[in-house]
């Protein structure tokens, strides 16, 4: 029995997360009372409140919802967290966020984007897509869609859009009608170990692929798969043997020109108005879905069109004839590379200064010898401490371990303060701002420095 048919009260123990919020939005919509703790306020959990939904900040049981019925939990919670042991010694169903996606998913037709870097864009393309076509999504996303301004939407059919999360193995608990697959680069191996149970896992995931379904997997991805499917499609960005791919490239006032080629013909005149070539591939991702959906091609393309972009994916903040700030979630080695290709490829021969916050002790030393080798593709690096979100520190692990491999000249370290002194006199024109723990903040001071001073 699914324990959501009579749920009246859910408790979210970190509800301020991306991916949690998502969940207790869809909650609200229902119906159900909604409450949570969180342990900072931000953007996301004042909008939350806005929207009608209790939180507090203090680890405090006088504070907790006792009637909930379902208590989901995020693995960033620390294992002494005083709310998540209340519930859990007193007999609460207490499950993680995958567990209530798999409830909400089962008896959908489920479009389930996965992979280690590109998932957020490509889904929340993808359900754009769908919704402003007409088709009808319910979507829960990794990011702030721009167009809409949340990370979640409902529609009466019976369709989701789901961002499958590979961090803790939660996506293994979806079976999705269409699946998407972005990248299977080695990521989280304090979770997996090895590259190679990472590759397993991806390939556990196409297996939970319901029987008729479709894999939609980006070209040169491998990883072993039994899955039961009725369609084993392709894509990418220039590769002409994937099934859906990109031709007649060109960039035109920053905007990306181009069509593409699919097993029934080519689909034209797509313009997207997102920087970056890794996000040309993520819409033909998204294209992809929408075309084995038989979305009518006019539709997809200007769907494609009126996309805005996700928050912190290349996402300008400043953007003049003498300043240009991008702020990006970049936080993995092959991210940051698609990040500097894809500005490179629209604005060639600007100096770029790229300021980048290692995300985790354990992704830095693992990826150590990729960050050196893509942050000496720009032409000016800043690094900031290392973000530890749920980690101790690791001996000998910090930025400077990083500084120290580049062969990069023009490269320093700077705490957020010397970050702010250097934003008010530098005279560089692109800025470059990437990374996935606090830098955010440090991007809105920056970006109001660059503003007062336009």
């Amino acid at each position: 029995m699914n324990p959501l048919t009579h749920c009246k009260n859910i408790y979210f123990i970190g509800i301020g997360g991306i991916g949690m919020s998502a969940l207790a939005r869809y909650f609200n919509t229902q119906g159900v009372v909604v409450s949570g703790y969180d342990k900072t306020p931000t953007d996301l959990t004042k909008a939350l409140e806005q929207e009608g939904i209790a939180i507090h900040f203090e680890d405090d049981l006088n504070k907790i919802d006792k009637a909930a019925s379902v208590i989901v939990y995020t693995p960033a919670i620390p294992a002494n967290h005083n709310e998540l042991n209340y519930y859990r010694d007193n007999g609460y169903l207490v499950v993680k966020r995958s567990d209530v996606l798999q409830w909400i998913t089962e008896n959908a037709f489920t479009i389930a984007i996965a992979g280690t870097h590109g998932k957020t864009t490509t889904t929340s393309m993808s359900a754009h897509i769908l919704r402003h076509t007409g088709y009808g999504c319910n979507a829960f996303l990794g990011g702030i869609a721009s167009n809409y301004g949340t990370n979640f939407w409902s529609h009466e059919k019976n369709v989701v859009v789901v961002e499958a999360d590979e961090y803790d193995r939660s996506f293994l608990k979806l079976s999705p009608n269409i699946a998407v697959i972005t990248a299977v680069d080695p990521d989280h191996l304090d979770i997996y170990g090895t590259a190679e149970e990472v590759l397993k896992a991806f390939g556990e995931f196409s297996d939970k692929i319901k029987t008729g379904g479709t894999l939609i997997q980006k070209k040169g991805t491998h990883f072993v798969t039994n899955a039961a499917t009725k369609y084993i499609l392709s894509y990418a960005y220039n590769q002409e043997d994937a099934s859906f791919h990109t031709i007649n490239l060109k960039v035109v006032d920053g905007s990306y020109h181009f069509d593409i080629a699919h097993p029934k013909g080519i689909l034209k005149n797509i313009i997207l108005n997102m920087g970056g070539l890794h996000n040309v591939e993520n819409a033909t991702a998204a294209i992809a879905i929408a075309i084995s959906l038989g979305i009518e091609e006019d539709k997809i393309v200007k769907a494609v069109a009126a996309f805005a972009g996700v928050k912190r994916r290349f996402e300008y903040k400043v953007k003049t004839p003498n300043k240009v700030l991008i702020d990006d979630y970049a936080h993995h080695p092959e991210e940051l590379n698609a990040l500097i290709t894809g500005i490179r490829s629209i604005f060639p021969g600007e100096k770029m200064v790229l300021v980048f916050q290692p995300h985790l002790y354990s992704r830095t030393k693992d990826q150590c010898e990729g960050f050196v080798e893509t942050l000496d593709k720009a032409d000016e690096v800043i690094l900031l401490p290392i973000y530890p979100a749920r980690e101790l520190p690791m001996e000998g692990v910090t930025s400077e371990m990083l500084l120290n491999k580049m062969s990069l000249s023009n490269k320093k370290i700077m705490s957020k303060e010397q970050l702010f002194e250097w934003a008010e006199k530098t005279t560089d024109k692109l800025i470059v701002m990437a990374g996935a723990g606090d830098i955010d903040v440090c991007i809105t001071k920056v970006q109001e420095i660059f503003t007062n001073k336009a």
